[in-house]
C-alpha cells in the first residue's frame, strides 16, 4: 500500500471506490458536526487561520478554546472544497492533495474528541461526531482488497517457502528444549493479546518480537530454560532496530528531497 501511494499518490491517496453516495453523505455528516461543534464554541473567540490551529491541537494533543471554532471552519472550508463534486471519483487530480490532507487533518483532530475526550460532550453530539469520524477515515485510511488479497498470498507463499528456519527457531533454538503444544497456545494467546492492546492503543509492535518474547517467557515458566546466545540475537535486533530505521529514514528523505 505505501509503494502504491509513493508511486501513483493521486490515485491511492484517497479512496476513489467506495459507494456512489459516500461523497453526499459525507457532506451530509460534515455539516451535522458543524452545528455539533458550534455548540461548544466560545463567544469572542477568533481565528485567523483555522489550518494552524487544527495542526497545533493534533501535534500537541491538546484542546484550547480556539481549537473548537477553528476545527469547525476547516470542516466547512472543506466541505466548499468537496462541493461541486458528485462522488470522489470526479475530483479533479489537482485536488486530491489537498484534499486527502485536509480530511486526513480533521480526522486526527475528531480522534481528540471521540477517542480523547479532550472536549467533553452530549451522548447525541458525540455518536455525530463519531460518524462523521468513521465517514473521514473511510476516505484516507483504506486498502483495497486486491493489495489485501496480494500482500495475503505474498506472505503465505513466503512462509512456505522459508518456513523451516522460521520453525526451527522458534521451535527449537529459544529454549533448551523443544516447544510443547501447551507452549505454543500459550506463547500464541499471549502474542493476540498483547498485539490486540497494541493496536487498540496505538502502539507500535512488532509481531515477531511478541511472539519470540512469548515463546521465551513459556520456557521460563517450563524450567527448561533459555539459549542465550539466540536471546541475544533477539535483544540485539530490538536494540538496532529503532536507530538503524531511524537513520535509513534519515538518509531516503535526504536524497528524495535532492532529486524531487
Amino acid at each position: 500500500m505505501l509503494i502504491l501511494i509513493g508511486v501513483v499518490p493521486t490515485a491511492f491517496a484517497l479512496n476513489r471506490t467506495p459507494d456512489v453516495n459516500y461523497l453526499e453523505a459525507y457532506k451530509s455528516a460534515a455539516t451535522q458536526v458543524e452545528t455539533v461543534l458550534g455548540k461548544y464554541v466560545k463567544p469572542g473567540i477568533a481565528v485567523t487561520d483555522a489550518a494552524i490551529v487544527v495542526g497545533d491541537a493534533v501535534r500537541t494533543k491538546t484542546w484550547k478554546d480556539e481549537t473548537t471554532p477553528a476545527l469547525r471552519s476547516f470542516i466547512h472550508d472543506t466541505s466548499a472544497m468537496l462541493s461541486p463534486y458528485p462522488s470522489v471519483e470526479k475530483l479533479p487530480t489537482t485536488l486530491v492533495s489537498n484534499a486527502r490532507n485536509n480530511i486526513y487533518l480533521i480526522g486526527e483532530a475528531l480522534k481528540l474528541i471521540d477517542r480523547k475526550k479532550l472536549l467533553p460532550m452530549e451522548a447525541d453530539d458525540l455518536k455525530a461526531v463519531t460518524t462523521y469520524h468513521k465517514a473521514v477515515d473511510n476516505a484516507t485510511k483504506f486498502i483495497p482488497l486486491w493489495v489485501k488479497v496480494a500482500i495475503a498470498l505474498a506472505l503465505g507463499l513466503g512462509t512456505m517457502v522459508g518456513w523451516k528456519r522460521i520453525v526451527v527457531t522458534v521451535g527449537e533454538k529459544i529454549g533448551k528444549s523443544h516447544l510443547t503444544y501447551g507452549q505454543g497456545a500459550s506463547a500464541e494467546l499471549v502474542a493476540m493479546a498483547t498485539i490486540a492492546s497494541a493496536d487498540y492503543l496505538g502502539l507500535p509492535v512488532s509481531t515477531t518480537h511478541v511472539l519470540s518474547s512469548g515463546v521465551a517467557g513459556t520456557m521460563a515458566a517450563n524450567g527448561s530454560g533459555l539459549q542465550w546466545s539466540t536471546v541475544r540475537n533477539m535483544l540485539m535486533a530490538w536494540i538496532l532496530t529503532l536507530p538503524v530505521s531511524i537513520c535509513l529514514a534519515f538518509v531516503l528523505f535526504v536524497i528524495f528531497r535532492q532529486v524531487f
